[in-house]
């Protein structure tokens, strides 16, 4: 594991027991509740009120309720050696932030407006800050951390010429982040395995321990050396490679072993009424777009590759066989 600063032994955030808490929405009222790990109810949701809950019939909403999302350009050396050819893509993390108002919950829709050609998934975790942390060390850092979370990153990538730097619109459009179901303690997040799923196909898939280049601790020491982290604030830690489009229609997951796995169908909209006015940026299909947008095939697994091929197959015969 190419860690910046090597642990010892495992921090307490990852030591048993497993702990997922979990919130719902329940006659337009939010609840908190915790995923009942064994016994004859293992699997329900029990909501702090004590009731019991059929967790894959529960409406979810995100389990955090941030200031503020902070996302790290990579952190895989998968994604790194795809998009950059080295297995390490700076000598330290670079970072972009998403609005809160992009969080999204477990089976929601995901919204592709009709003037943008590349929506892409990016499977990742997040990690969830529990106590405000400022001026820490990469030691100190783990103490901060409340658990983690599976989420999908999603972008538009056609935003990309005008928003390299910030990534405002291409990652930061309402319903871009799926995150949940729940918040997890108590699982080494090291020895776990992410997998994206595209309509029930593997499109990426990384042991985590052995793709990090930068952990946890190491981001948050880095980024609290400037910035005040708050209980709730969310850090994505990057995709590994083959981040791919994804069309109206397609069901895309990520599942992270030990920590559970957060989905979202892909729906088409319209295009924004003021862009037809000619309001600001129009979404671009050119080079640098496309070189994102479509990734390096020859530099990532062939299976992943056929595997989207598999999804987009059987997408476009559910719609031919659609009733007119």
């Amino acid at each position: 594991m190419n860690f910046e600063f090597p642990f010892h032994e495992l921090p307490a955030v990852m030591r048993g027991p497993r702990v997922e808490r979990r919130r719902v929405l329940i006659g337009g009222s939010a609840f908190w509740g915790t995923m009942v790990e064994s016994g004859p109810d293992q699997g329900r949701l029990r909501l702090d009120d004590g009731r019991l809950l059929d967790a894959d019939a529960a409406t979810y909403l995100p389990p955090v309720d941030p200031s503020k999302i902070i996302a790290v350009h990579i952190s895989y050396s998968s994604r790194s050696h795809e998009t950059r050819n080295r297995p390490r893509p700076t000598e330290s993390p670079t970072y972009f932030t998403k609005p809160t108002t992009a969080l999204n919950g477990h089976g929601g829709q995901i919204l592709k407006p009709a003037d943008c050609r590349y929506l892409n998934y990016e499977g990742e975790y997040a990690v969830v800050i529990g106590r405000t942390c400022r001026n820490v060390t990469p030691d100190e850092a783990w103490d901060h951390i409340e658990g983690f979370c599976p989420a999908l990153d999603m972008g538009l990538q056609d935003f990309r010429d005008t928003d390299q730097g910030s990534m405002l619109r291409v990652k930061g459009a309402d319903t871009l982040l799926p995150i949940g179901p729940g918040i997890v303690r108590g699982v080494n997040l090291f020895a776990q395995t992410l997998r994206t799923f595209v309509d029930g196909q593997v499109v990426q898939e990384a042991h985590i321990g052995e793709e990090t280049i930068w952990s946890p601790h190491y981001v948050i020491a880095d980024l609290a050396r400037h910035i005040t982290l708050l209980p709730g604030d969310v850090i994505l830690m990057g995709t590994p490679c083959h981040s791919r489009s994804v069309d109206p229609g397609h069901v895309v997951e990520c599942e992270i072993t030990g920590l559970g796995r957060v989905g979202g169908t892909v729906v088409a909209i319209e295009a924004p009424r003021a862009s037809a006015l000619g309001v600001g940026h129009a979404p671009t299909d050119s080079p640098e777009v496309r070189r994102v947008a479509l990734g390096f095939d020859e530099r990532v697994p062939e299976r992943f590759r056929q595997a989207l091929q598999r999804a987009r197959q059987g997408a476009a015969t559910s719609v031919e066989g659609a009733p007119q």
